[in-house]
């Protein structure tokens, strides 16, 4: 049975949550009825239009920066975000996104992903599960891809982070159950890269071959995040079936 607006009472962080897949994902949460705290790193201008269309659909919203490049600032988030409001649970979204292979990979750029997109999402999930009351149940939706599951040569340091992330979500499904869910989206063709160069030969031979939309990415999210509590552990693949060939 449908439940209308089953995030409604409840409030999310989202990183990453002012433009692109984060805007998508904290503006599906609002249209299911919840509110946001919006992460953004650089993108002031944007998380404030984000924030005005959540509060247009009737959900509130606020802002928070922080450099997740920086442990300490992540590891602060969640604390700031409760103090806007009481937290359901949380979306790890924020990630850096380089095209590089093994020999263009510096040990930089190796770390950056790594504190960005896998360290920064343990601080964020530590921190949630310490300062969820322990009466209360809570939910951790973490955004991985489909390259973490079939790793290749292209985009080598996000791809292991990403294939970290996804190991830490079924992780923390066993360590922080039952009171909190945690579960991840794995994407595949969602939206262009935002430096350009996409084009429909990206999705030619899926099975759906055709891009995404993003309505598809914001049910699939609103789904584990106010869905069924028996569903933990679980990576669901959000990529045309591109994972299968």
């Amino acid at each position: 049975m449908r439940v209308e607006n089953p995030l409604r009472g409840k409030a999310f962080l989202v990183t990453g949550g002012a433009r692109r897949v984060g805007k998508a994902l904290a503006l599906g949460i609002a249209q299911a009825g919840g509110d946001v705290v919006i992460h953004y790193g650089h993108s002031a201008e944007a998380a404030q239009s984000t924030a005005a269309e959540i509060e247009a659909l009737g959900s509130r919203a606020w802002l928070l920066q922080a450099d997740l490049n920086d442990p300490a600032q992540a590891q602060s988030l969640v604390e700031h975000a409760w103090a806007c409001t009481p937290l359901s649970g949380l979306v790890n979204n924020a990630a850096i996104f380089a095209p590089l292979r093994w020999e263009d990979t510096t040990l930089d750029a190796w770390e950056a992903h790594l504190r960005i997109n896998l360290t920064a999402p343990f601080l964020l999930s530590q921190a949630f599960a310490s300062r969820l009351p322990p009466e209360e149940a809570g939910v951790i939706l973490n955004i991985v891809d489909w390259r973490a599951l079939r790793p290749g040569e292209d985009h080598l340091p996000y791809t292991i982070s990403k294939a970290g992330l996804t190991a830490l979500t079924q992780a923390l499904a066993v360590a922080l159950g039952p009171r909190i869910t945690v579960n991840a989206l794995a994407l595949g063709a969602i939206l262009p890269p935002s430096d350009g160069g996409a084009t429909d030969a990206v999705v030619s031979g899926l099975p759906v071959e055709r891009w995404a939309e993003l309505d598809e990415v914001q049910a699939a999210a609103v789904f584990l995040l106010g869905g069924p509590r028996y569903i933990t552990g679980e990576i669901i693949h959000l990529d045309g079936g591109r994972h299968l060939i």
